[in-house]
This record gives structure tokens, sequence and C-alpha cells, in this order.
């Protein structure tokens, strides 16, 4: 990691799911969250990539867990920036501890340092984050990159359709879906990033995988709609073709004006299990 260029640092943590390429274009500081596996304390995106945790998934009888970066790994972090203001953004504080180790960094940092809780994570953290970069491009100062970055968290839309939910359920990140347990482990229902209440809540209940990626098409076109300056992300975990195939169908009936295909990170994967389907959008 290398200084930081901007005069205002925007930190983030690698939940986000940003494109490597648009965190080098921004300048976006990523402090990694941690897979505990097998005895070892591997540092996501660094250590241990999508395509490994998704194999092992599969085939390891031991289930790994995940850990939130220490106060000190964003600590050196923002040092690291040279900035004397700095944004962070981090994943849901219901979801994660990585909001509560950034507060605690603040207090041993002489740089104004705002800490944001996305009460999200995946691409609807992202566009917060890209957000926030965009209007920092334009010249926007630091209240206005936070401002920028809530107004994308109040109007997000993340809908998604996992495999099986037995992977949320262990990792006890359910919500308001845990109302579909007992014999409905094999549904395959619509879920949510609520921005509210900061966690995975139940939409609808769906019977088969395909009803389900079909309606995630049709809430899509009933929850947004097309047109104006909209920014959809189609998200998968280890499903590259069905991810690819409704970032086809949005693409036709959203028309967005921004739209790319990004595959979650390895705390995410563990969490939701290989075969989510999904989007996160928002509109400026």
């Amino acid at each position: 990691m290398t200084a930081n260029t901007h005069r205002i640092a925007i930190v983030t943590d690698s939940t986000c799911d940003i494109p490597p390429a648009m965190i080098e274009e921004y300048g976006i500081v990523v402090v990694p969250l941690y897979v505990l596996w097998g005895g070892q304390q591997l540092r996501e995106g660094l250590d241990i990539d999508r395509a490994t945790v998704y194999r092992r998934l599969r085939q390891d009888p031991e289930h790994p867990t995940t850990s939130q970066p220490t106060p000190a790994d964003f600590v050196e972090a923002i040092r690291r920036t040279e900035a004397e203001e700095v944004l962070v953004i981090t994943i849901s504080s219901e979801l994660s501890g990585t909001y509560n180790s950034a507060i605690q960094a603040r207090e041993n940092l002489l740089a104004r340092v705002e800490v944001e809780d996305s009460r999200v994570t995946a691409m609807a953290l992202g566009w917060q984050v890209l957000a926030a970069a965009r209007v920092r491009a334009q010249g926007a100062d630091l209240d206005g990159m936070i401002a920028a970055a809530r107004h994308a968290r109040a109007v997000n839309v993340t809908r998604f359709t996992v495999d099986t939910l037995e992977y949320l359920h262990r990792g006890g990140r359910i919500g308001g879906a845990q109302r579909f347990f007992g014999s409905a482990l094999q549904l395959k229902p619509m879920l949510a990033l609520d921005q509210d209440t900061g966690r995975v809540e139940s939409v609808e209940r769906i019977r088969t995988r395909r009803r389900a990626l079909q309606r995630l098409v049709q809430v899509a076109v009933t929850e947004i709609g097309p047109g104006g300056k909209l920014h959809v992300a189609a998200v998968h975990a280890a499903a590259p073709e069905e991810g690819e195939a409704l970032r086809q169908e949005l693409e036709a009936r959203l028309q967005p004006a921004e739209l790319f295909t990004t595959e979650m990170t390895p705390v995410l994967g563990i969490h939701a299990g290989p075969g989510l389907v999904g989007y996160c959008a928002y509109r400026e």
C-alpha cells in the first residue's frame, strides 16, 4: 500500500466488492477482514482468494469463520495515506465488528477521521464508497463526500437469492429471514440487505431456483425502474454464468448508466455460501 495522493483519503474494508481496477482508479484504501480456517488467520484478498474459498467450502468438512480487522490494522492503513482528513466507510455494524474497530482506531490518530456505518455490505457498500470517491474527484470536501455516501445508502436496493439458507444460518447473519427455517432450508427465497436494520431480511418465499432468478429481474423492474443515473452491480458467489445472465437481463430491462458484474469476496461467500446471485443498485 502506497501513500494516498488525494487530499482526503477514502478507506473501506475488503467486503466492498469494488472491482480492483476501480479501487486503483479512485485511490481507495482497502483494509482486509480475516478468514479463520484450519488454524490459519488469512487476510482476504491477500492470503486467500475467492476461487480457493469457494472450492474449499464445498470440500472441507471444517467450516471457516471470519473476523474483523483490528483497530491497529485501521491505524496503519490510515497513517500510510498521509492525509489530514479521512473518510472510512465500513460493512454494517450489525454484520461485523469492523465499524467498531475503525471507531477505536480514530482515537489513536491525529488526522480528522470520519467513520460511516454503511448498514450494508458487498457492492451496496461499494456504491457508497464510489459515490464519495467520485464527488471527491469533482472537488467535494469531506462533508460533501459523506453526503454522497449517505444518499447512496438511503436509496440502496439490494436483492439476492441463495442456493441454501444454511450458510447464513450458521453465521447468524440472517436477521428477519430466520422465520424461513424449520422445514424451509431448501427454499430459494429472495432476501435483502436492509439499510434500516443493517441485516439480511426476507423479502419473498420462493420454491425453485429458476423462479427465484426470474423474480430478481421482475422485482428490479418494479422497485427500481429504468432510466436516470442508475448504478447497478450484478453480484454472485461462485455462480458466474447465472451472474452474467442476470447482468444481461438487468441491462435490457433497466438501461442503467453503469453496470458490471462482481463476485463476492471470501468473507461474504463464507456467510452466504456458493450460489448466491443478486444485485446492488442506487440512483443518483
